[in-house]
Formats: C-alpha cells, structure tokens, sequence
C-alpha cells in the first residue's frame, strides 16, 4: 500500500468534523459565490449604468463556468489525482475573485465571474469523486447527503451575508470575503487531505476514453445521471418561477419572496439529514424510490391545489413544495451515489458528466421556470411542469435500474478487494 493509500484510508475510516469541514468547503464554495452576490444585482445595475439583463450575466454565464468546469475536471482528477486538480481550480478561483474586486467595468466583472466558477466548480467534482474514493458504495449516499445538508446552512444564509456586507461596505467586499474564504479553503485542503484517488492497475479497457464508452453503454448508469439531473431540474424550475408567482402574481413583496423560498431549502437541507440515516439502512435504490415517491404526491397535491386556486396563496405553494424539497433530497443524493459508484476508477469522470448535464439542464430549466411564472396569472403551469419532471424522474429509474435491493456493479469485485486489503 502506498503512503497515499495509507493516508487515504486513515481518512476513511474517520467522520470527523474536520474531514465534513473539508468536503463542504469544496463543495460548498462555488454555490455560495454564487448567491453571495444576488442581493448586490440591483446595485450593479446602477454602478454601471446598464440593464438588468446584462448585469443577470453575472449569475447566468457564472452557471456556465460551472458547467464547463465540471466536464473537463472530473477526467482530469482521474488521471493526474483529486488533489493537484482541486488545489488548482481553488487558485484559479483566488486569482478570479481578486479580479472580480479591480473589475472597472461590467464585462470585466462577469468576464472574472466566468473564471471564479471555473475554478470553484471543481470543488464540486472532486466532493463527489473524493468521497466515491474514501467509502464504500453503500455509504456514500449517507456522506453526500451530511455534505450537502450542512452546505446548505451555508447556501442559505450566503444571500443574507451578502446583502447585509453590501449595505455595510458596498458590493466590492463581498470579493474581500470571497477571496479570504477561498483562500483559507485552499490553504486548509493542501494541509489537511492527501491524495485519495484509487491506484488502478492498467488494463486493456482503461484509460478516458474506454471509461467514457464503458459509462455511456451503461443503462443503469444513464438511469441514476438522468434521475440526478432531472430531481434538480425541480430545483431550477422553481426558482426560476417563484419571484414572478409571489411578486406579480400574488402582490407580495421581494423581501416575504425570499422568506417563503427559504422553506424549500429549509425542507431539502432537512431531507438530506434525514437520508444520512436511511440511505445505509435501505440501501440507495429504495431510497431513491423514497424520495421519488415523496417528490410525485407533493406535486400531485400542488396541482390539486392550483386546480381548485388555493395555491393562489404562498403557504398552500410553498408549504406542500416543501413535501416535494423533502424527497427531492433523497433522491439526488442517492442518485449521485449511484453514479459514480458504476465505474469506481472513473469517479471523476462520472461526477464530472453528471454535473455537466445538471447545470446545463438547470440553465434552461431556470429559464423556463420563469416563463411559465411570468406569462401565466396562476401558479398551475409551474405545478404541472413539477409534476411532469417529477414523472419522467420515476420512469427512467423504473425502467434503467434494476429493480433488486442491491446493485451489484462492474467494479464491485474492486471495493470487495480494498476492504479486505484495509483501504476502506
């Protein structure tokens, strides 16, 4: 075993607070950049004297960078290790964000957004592939969940912390904050975690390609990557139609809009807490199946609701939504667990891909969430299209994944071998 494997499995076999602190701060890092910055738009807007639409460029091609960023470093983390990848996407974020401080116009600032997605986004690649690396497939679903609940905290509250150090200090010291939080990641990440990625002897069929072409010719593969893309697709779609339903179509205020959206994050984060504990005792599939069950009635009773008009009012919405946040938990976490445990030497890759397609996905989700509750007087189309993603999620699991308590994968001989040899 080599010093890498040794410190690898020194890792694993610890839950610490210090390890989760380490993999939330990856994964965690792009996402709250992300919204840190949201309550600032306006701001920018009269900064620069331009429009809002062109300001909006800031979180929409932000969304892009991570996209990218996510196909083409999850194969890279592959061959040359997690923690060279990680540690130089982390730089390349330090670097964009003190960019973003001196930005003297507009597309300067969303030219260094681009970047600092880039970079951040590999965080979110390598959580996923470093925590497929440390643990056995069975408790992966369990860890991503406890990473991305308490993340969470952090995602919720980033839109609070912004407005309130842009009230105080103007928008450019959100970017003082970022850049310390990333650098402090950074610093904490190169001391505190080794290497974690799987020594794989060379054989006929490895390598990226022939991992691609494996991964793609996988149905059950397909089936957890669609199931992921398409619950988080919920997500994008909602959001994108919430300020519209709340602000126009109900006459409420921005300020009760971000109350009321903050309940679905409340009940995901919830969820994913919950999932830590059944996701070992059921296993991922019926787990999955859980969430999927819970994420269908919550829409069906939401369409109900905008059938008969009460959800004209935002506790009957966000209120049986939050059913909806609550299973969606358990079955993007679980969904991603799947995923990348099919080819165990090809995490990267398959957390990479994965998160492609949900960004990607999500962009145009997002728009069409907001043209369904911008060019309706009723919250009805959103719930339809809720219920409709929420359907086609249960079917590609129904008929991709096998049906059977326990899917055994390609490289379930692999693990069986390392958790005899001690790595695990």
């Amino acid at each position: 075993m080599t010093d890498n494997e040794l410190a690898a499995a020194k890792v694993a076999t610890s839950t610490s607070w210090k390890l989760l602190l380490l993999l939330v701060a990856m994964n965690g890092i792009a996402p709250v950049s992300l919204y840190i910055l949201v309550p600032a738009l306006p701001i920018l807007v009269k900064t620069f004297n331009t429009d809002v639409t062109s300001v909006q460029l800031n979180v929409s091609l932000f969304m892009v960078g991570l996209a990218i960023s996510q196909l083409l470093t999850g194969p890279l983390s592959d061959k040359f290790g997690r923690r060279p990848v990680l540690l130089g996407g982390l730089m390349l974020m330090t670097a964009a964000t003190v960019a973003c401080i001196f930005a003297a116009t507009l597309p300067q600032l969303i030219g260094a957004r681009f970047f600092q997605a880039v970079g951040g986004g590999t965080g979110m690649v390598m959580a996923r592939a470093i925590i497929r690396d440390l643990y056995p497939r069975e408790r992966v679903g369990g860890m991503l969940s406890l990473v991305i609940g308490v993340m969470m905290i952090a995602q919720l509250l980033s839109p609070l912390i912004g407005g309130l150090i842009e009230t105080s200090f103007g928008w450019r010291a959100i970017f003082y904050v970022m850049a310390a939080a990333a650098i402090f990641a950074t610093v904490s990440i190169a001391l505190g975690l080794p290497e974690t990625r799987r020594v794989v002897t060379k054989t006929d069929d490895s390598g990226f390609f022939n991992d691609v072409r494996a991964l793609a010719a996988n149905p059950v593969f397909i089936g957890y990557v669609l199931c992921q893309m398409l619950a988080s697709a919920i997500i994008f779609t909602f959001a994108g139609a919430g300020p519209y339903i709340v602000v126009n179509q109900m006459g409420r205020s921005t300020a009760e809009y971000g109350l009321w959206f903050a309940t679905s994050g409340v009940a995901y984060m919830l969820g994913n807490f919950v999932s830590v504990r059944l996701s070992p005792r059921l296993g991922l599939d019926r787990t999955i199946w859980l969430g999927l069950v819970l994420q269908i009635a919550g829409s069906i009773i939401n369409a109900i609701w905008g059938v008969t008009g009460l959800n004209q009012q935002p506790e009957w919405l966000f209120g049986t939504h939050m059913i909806v946040m609550f299973g969606n938990a358990f079955a993007m976490s679980n969904a991603s667990a799947g995923a990348i445990s099919i080819r165990p030497q090809a995490a990267g890759t398959a957390s990479g891909t994965m998160g492609f397609l949900q960004m990607g996905f999500g962009s145009l989700c997002s728009q069409l969430g907001a043209f369904l509750g911008g060019q309706f007087l009723t919250p009805l189309p959103l719930n339809i299209a809720v219920l409709t993603i929420s359907s086609v999620c249960a079917a590609v699991i129904y008929f991709l994944v096998p049906r059977s308590n326990r899917f055994i994968s390609e490289d379930e001989m692999l693990d069986a071998e390392e958790q005899e040899s001690g790595i695990l």
